[in-house]
């Protein structure tokens, strides 16, 4: 499917700050793609550098083949963390003129903007002043302004601020049907669990350096440690304990079991497999539990941080 942005060896200074340090990164068509990294670690300087708010001081960026440039504003929906609409301005106004800024006219418009505020159930909002609004309702009416214009690309910077569970469900719910239907996503969060259940691929910034990017499941593989939990029941439970000492690295688990038996985190050893220990296991018991504890975006996050730093 190819790349929809291609983000090549950019640079960008502050004075003596440097906040990007030849970063690369390639998002693929139709993804969601996790930018992570810590506070201050050069994201919102790459995003910014992206919708044309600043410049980078070299490097280049290429949209779905084109050298970034003016026209690719109406290619771009933005979501920043800090939301930008007019307090006192009524919302129906101000989404109107949002969506004429971003290429639409006024048919076209106030057509998607009856849609998505249809979809949303806020048509009783369209005369309120945004400073009427909850935090989360005036979160609702900026992930439409982002999206209304159906552009190739969007960022969404912590979009799940502000809203309670049930509204966060329904914005992740969106942004995937988004990607279902064409567009490529930026997605920019501290929330490990929100990075689990969206992303594609992922790209982690720290101390204004790329120090990892690939598929979130490819990435998971590389950081495997081979670790297993195991429960066992078993009458002779330190006897299989001792055992397992002599063929793998042990250390207790802490997880529940229907009935209690011998609680375990096998790590395999060099030319030892999974099928060894799960036989090894049956042999000497009945196998309750038996999982294989694959690292999550929040693990890779902490040891890849910990590792450059």
């Amino acid at each position: 499917m190819g790349n929809l942005l291609e983000i090549n060896n950019v640079v960008k200074t502050y004075g003596d700050f440097t906040a990007l340090n030849n970063v690369s990164i390639h998002i693929p068509k139709g993804s969601v793609f996790g930018l992570l990294g810590p506070n201050g670690a050069g994201k919102t300087s790459l995003i910014r550098i992206i919708n044309q708010i600043t410049m980078a001081d070299s490097g280049s960026i290429i949209l779905d083949g084109e050298e970034l440039n003016p026209k690719h504003i109406e290619d771009i929906g933005y979501m920043p963390e800090e939301r930008g609409l007019y307090k006192s301005m009524k919302v129906g106004e101000q989404a109107m003129y949002l969506a004429q800024l971003k290429g639409l006219s006024k048919k076209e418009a106030k057509d998607r903007l009856h849609y998505w505020f249809e979809k949303f159930d806020i048509l009783a909002w369209w005369n309120k002043k945004i400073e009427e609004l909850s935090k989360g309702m005036a979160q609702k009416v900026q992930f439409i302004v982002t999206v209304m214009h159906q552009p190739k690309l969007l960022i969404f910077d912590e979009p799940f601020s502000g809203f309670d569970p049930i509204n966060a469900q329904l914005i992740a719910k969106e942004i995937l049907q988004l990607r279902d239907e064409g567009a490529t996503i930026i997605f920019s969060t501290h929330r490990m669990e929100s990075v689990e259940e969206m992303c594609d691929d992922i790209a982690l910034i720290d101390k204004s350096n790329k120090i990892l990017e690939g598929n979130l499941e490819d990435i998971k593989r590389q950081f495997r440690t081979h670790t297993f939990q195991i429960g066992l029941e078993t009458a002779k439970a330190k006897e299989v304990e001792a055992k397992l000492k002599e063929r793998f690295d042990v250390s207790p688990a802490d997880f529940k079991l229907l009935n209690e038996g011998l609680k375990l985190n096998v790590k395999l050893k060099n030319g030892s497999s999974a099928n060894e220990l799960l036989s090894f296991l049956t042999s000497q018991g009945q196998v309750q539990h038996f999982v294989e504890l694959v690292p999550d975006a929040n693990d890779i996050f902490i040891q890849a941080v910990n590792k450059n730093s």
